[in-house]
């Protein structure tokens, strides 16, 4: 008896049986990002910048410096290997910020390492808002350019240009892998 004559046999003759032979549930791997999904990273990482702030104001350095960890862990992809970050005010050695350590000084500073850095993220930030001009979805990352609005605990207003690729896990968390950040170019009179 063949194979396919021997599977007909047992179907056949027993109900049970043919159950066994039924394929299993496929596993379902849908990480594609969606628009809602980056908007809501974008306010997350507002949210974080702003958190830290609050942190240093009410509990000085060393809590905004574990408020920064939390917020690193959460929008950044850090526990995968490098991340393309070039943070706004950074100088050339250390313009580019491919560890957690090396964005952790960038938002809080402290780092004998990093010794430029006077942490962007302590800084009296009361609000900050995305202004989107561009916002790219392919598959599991997402694209996205245009300013971020930053004002301070005296009402003045820092725009800064920001370009940020994010990844969609198969958890379904989203987390940045690249962020460029840079004030607006003018040309001078």
């Amino acid at each position: 008896m063949t194979g396919t004559g021997l599977l007909s046999t047992l179907l056949l003759i027993s109900p049970l049986a043919a159950r066994s032979f039924q394929a299993a549930t496929p596993l379902r791997m849908d990480t594609n990002i969606t628009e809602a999904q980056v908007l809501q990273a974008q306010q997350g990482w507002c949210k974080g910048l702003l958190a830290i702030s609050e942190a240093y104001a009410t509990g000085g350095f060393a809590k905004a410096k574990a408020t920064a960890n939390q917020v690193l862990d959460q929008a950044y992809a850090y526990q995968y290997g490098p991340v393309a970050f070039k943070p706004t005010l950074t100088v050339s050695p250390q313009t580019f910020r491919s560890t957690k350590a090396g964005a952790l000084a960038y938002f809080v500073g402290g780092d004998p390492n990093y010794p430029n850095d006077n942490g962007f993220a302590i800084k009296p930030w009361k609000t900050c808002r995305v202004r989107n001009q561009v916002i790219q979805l392919h598959g599991m990352f997402a694209n996205t350019m245009g300013n971020v609005d930053l004002t301070n605990d005296k009402g003045a207003v820092t725009t800064v240009d920001k370009t940020w690729t994010f990844i969609r896990e198969l958890d379904g968390s989203i987390r940045i892998v690249l962020h460029h950040s840079s004030l607006p170019f003018s040309l001078a009179k």
